[in-house]
């Protein structure tokens, strides 16, 4: 088992503000007491909320790309909702793949290449004009992570924040790891 989880500066999770992220599933979060949404969902944060659906959804892969004993993934919306004539593209990311890898440079590199092709998107929407993704692997603590930093039109930082992508495996057994 995989999983990716937002880190605040030191290292301890951090729920984004309008998807919560438990690490495992992600939920809306709700208006609360706001006077203008009552009873709607929180929405002060649609940055934050992109990366994570683009980090945190898988995408589906091309066969060549599997194991044999994997089956693929992805968003089911994506194979009967996508409209290509209107630039849409599929959502997710491949960061999936990666949990029968090792906590490696090389694991590393190729986060940072799945996490990129997967906020690509926000740069194709105009979202941001530009996406930086640096990944560090941590071998002792089965983790990788990324720093994502985007930027606006000018130039300006608009998100700055270090996801962890961490390996849970102990003796083939898929279990929790305290974060």
């Amino acid at each position: 088992m995989i999983r990716i989880v937002p880190l605040t500066g030191d290292g301890e999770p951090l729920l984004s503000p309008d998807t919560l992220w438990d690490g495992t599933s992600g939920d809306w979060a709700l208006a609360g007491d706001d006077k203008v949404n009552a009873g709607g969902l929180r929405a002060k944060a649609a940055l934050a909320t992109a990366v994570l659906l683009c980090l945190m959804t898988d995408a589906r892969v091309e066969p060549d790309e599997l194991s044999p004993e994997e089956q693929n993934r992805g968003w089911p919306g994506d194979s009967f909702d996508l409209r290509t004539d209107l630039g849409e593209t599929a959502i997710g990311s491949k960061l999936w793949l990666l949990r029968r890898s090792t906590a490696s440079d090389a694991t590393a590199l190729r986060a940072e290449d799945y996490a990129r092709a997967a906020l690509q998107t926000l740069v194709d929407q105009g979202a941001v004009s530009f996406v930086e993704v640096t990944g560090t692997a941590l071998p002792a603590e089965r983790r990788i992570d990324l720093k994502i930093l985007l930027k606006d039109r000018d130039g300006a930082v608009v998100f700055d924040r270090r996801f962890g992508v961490l390996w849970e495996q102990l003796r083939g057994l898929d279990r929790p790891l305290a974060v």
